[in-house]
């Protein structure tokens, strides 16, 4: 791997010759410009203004625009005369919490390594203290003409540096958020923490790029002179949002698709607390539609039955309830006739 950039690392009076790596590397296919017309390659040249000519790149210098359009040379033996202690050193400032830096501020990540034997030791001595304290170190350099922001944190047995955005250069998310005023029911929350818990975590290495896979397979047809027979994907479905809930619960239902049966039945066994917990509102029913003229008679005729079946069950009941009565009438009858009986057999 290339160094990028040679200096140490400035840790109080501790000096750590350190080389920069980049830390990262684009898989992106580079596509060049052409001519449509013929294939020709459309390149950019550097001309001089003045003598109208190509200009070489060690040629190429410089210079500051005034307001008034005025050119003034920058050498680089005058960058490497500013008063500046982070020309050629990475200079410690503080250590702090990573919680502390706001991610808007991380840019390009770099790997710093060791200069030499001689740095073994200090360079160990500082990714230990990192380790110990879990803490990052926010560092000032001097790279590509300007002063910047860097922090350092430990990656396995080396210590990476993010860039960092010197916080004027965030910008505040000014008329980004919806200016309407909604509501948020609590409903909603508890059906989208279920969708969130039914997503579950993944693991960011079994992640890849498929379009990047799709545009490989294209490059791969066109040179081996095939006719591409790759479909265009489906288009984005619209953002408006007709019911929110239904929406939600059609979300939980295609994750638990997704991730199988054997995790579908999971999460249906666990559903039961998790919709319990998600208190979800019926959909309004909609208004049934008129029903068809030529099915009018037979719905007549459904009706009359069912008033047919009523009035018998009706009738049934009445004779029931009125054989109760005529019985429940007789039962004294019976018992003075058999008092009686008994009151005559005593006194003969």
């Amino acid at each position: 791997m290339r160094s990028i950039w040679n200096g140490n690392i400035s840790f109080g009076l501790v000096s750590i010759p350190i080389k920069m790596y980049p830390a990262t590397e684009d898989h992106a296919v580079s596509f060049r410009q052409v001519h449509s017309k013929d294939g020709g390659r459309i390149r950019y040249r550097k001309v001089c203004e003045l003598e109208d000519k190509q200009i070489d790149a060690a040629e190429i210098g410089k210079a500051y625009e005034d307001a008034d359009g005025t050119l003034i040379p920058i050498t680089d033996e005058d960058l490497a005369r500013l008063p500046l202690p982070t020309t050629r050193a990475l200079e410690i400032q503080a250590f702090v919490s990573a919680a502390d830096i706001d991610p808007l501020q991380m840019g390009d990540a770099y790997y710093l390594g060791a200069n030499g034997p001689a740095a073994a030791k200090p360079y160990a001595l500082l990714r230990e203290a990192l380790k110990r304290s879990e803490k990052v170190a926010i560092t000032k350099y001097a790279h590509r003409g300007r002063e910047r922001l860097g922090m350092l944190r430990v990656v396995g047995d080396a210590i990476a540096m993010h860039r960092l955005l010197w916080p004027d250069e965030v910008r505040t998310p000014v008329g980004v958020a919806p200016k309407e005023k909604v509501t948020i029911r609590d409903a909603e929350l508890d059906l989208a923490d279920t969708l969130m818990n039914t997503l579950g975590e993944v693991d960011l290495s079994e992640l890849h790029d498929e379009y990047q896979e799709a545009l490989d397979s294209l490059v791969a047809a066109k040179m081996a002179g095939a006719t591409p027979t790759a479909e265009p994907g489906e288009a984005p479905a619209g953002a408006q949002v007709v019911d929110l809930m239904a929406a939600l619960r059609d979300s939980v239902r295609s994750a638990r698709q997704a991730r199988g049966e054997e995790a579908g039945e999971k999460a249906e066994a666990e559903g039961a607390g998790e919709e319990a917990e998600a208190t979800v509102h019926p959909l309004r029913a909609r208004k049934k539609a008129a029903a068809p003229a030529n099915k009018a008679p037979a719905a007549k005729k459904t009706a009359a039955a069912a008033k047919k079946g009523a009035e018998k069950a009706g009738a049934k009941a009445g004779a029931k309830a009125g054989a109760k009565k005529a019985a429940a009438k007789k039962a004294p009858a019976k018992k003075q006739a058999a008092a009686k009986r008994a009151g005559g057999r005593t006194a003969s």
